[in-house]
């Protein structure tokens, strides 16, 4: 049974990461760079385990108790997701209008450690998936059925961002071509603005349920 709890936290956490989103887009990237892709993988699943740690140990009922925190985090994960796609599509145009030549920026060990925080910490996505969702679903266990559905949760980021950076790494040949480039950073910021669009639903939607 036991197994059987941690087996569901993997699961459930998976499932919270594996979509597409500003993580595994920078860890996709570096990927396909082959800079310091499991640094940045490394640094994305140490924040998520400590945002699983704060979800699933009670954090998660603070967080959907306020509402000034939950309409400053979501405001703050619009404007972060729209500039993020907006810079995604600005590649996207920029190789499509040069593809002769490809450059390749590749950033310092320090942006990366940045980059890793704001992607994780200025998401709001993150605080969703893993205090909020994984939180409240954990919060239902007691002693250590508890901690096993936490450390199951935990090595899905673990093994999700450590596949992802690997994997990008290997197909970098071909994920590097600059027509494939370009249909990546179309997808991204495609996702990138779906994801802000439903966060301003959500916001609106949580809005009208205060004022009823």
């Amino acid at each position: 049974m036991s197994l059987l709890i941690a087996a569901k936290g993997f699961t459930l956490g998976l499932s919270m990461i594996m979509p597409i989103g500003a993580q595994n887009a920078m860890i996709l990237n570096q990927g396909v760079q082959r800079h310091h892709h499991l640094t940045a993988a490394g640094l994305c699943a140490f924040y998520d385990i400590i945002l699983i740690a704060i979800g699933v140990l009670g954090g998660g009922l603070l967080l959907n108790s306020s509402d000034l925190f939950f309409s400053i985090l979501t405001w703050g994960g619009i404007v972060f997701l729209m500039s993020y796609g907006a810079l995604a599509l600005k590649a996207a145009v920029e190789a499509d209008t040069n593809t002769s030549t490809t450059t390749v920026t590749k950033k310092s060990f320090k942006v990366i450690i940045v980059s890793s925080l704001i992607v994780t910490f200025l998401n709001p996505h993150a605080y969703v998936d893993t205090v909020m969702i994984l939180g409240s679903v954990g919060g239902q266990y007691q002693g250590n059925d508890k901690m096993l559905f936490m450390f199951g949760a935990m090595l899905a980021s673990i093994v999700w961002f450590f596949t992802l950076a690997s994997g990008a790494a290997k197909l970098s040949v071909t994920l590097s071509k600059p027509k494939v480039r370009r249909i990546i950073d179309f997808l991204i910021a495609f996702i990138m603005w779906l994801i802000a669009a439903s966060l301003f639903n959500a916001w609106v939607n949580r809005i009208i349920l205060t004022v009823n």
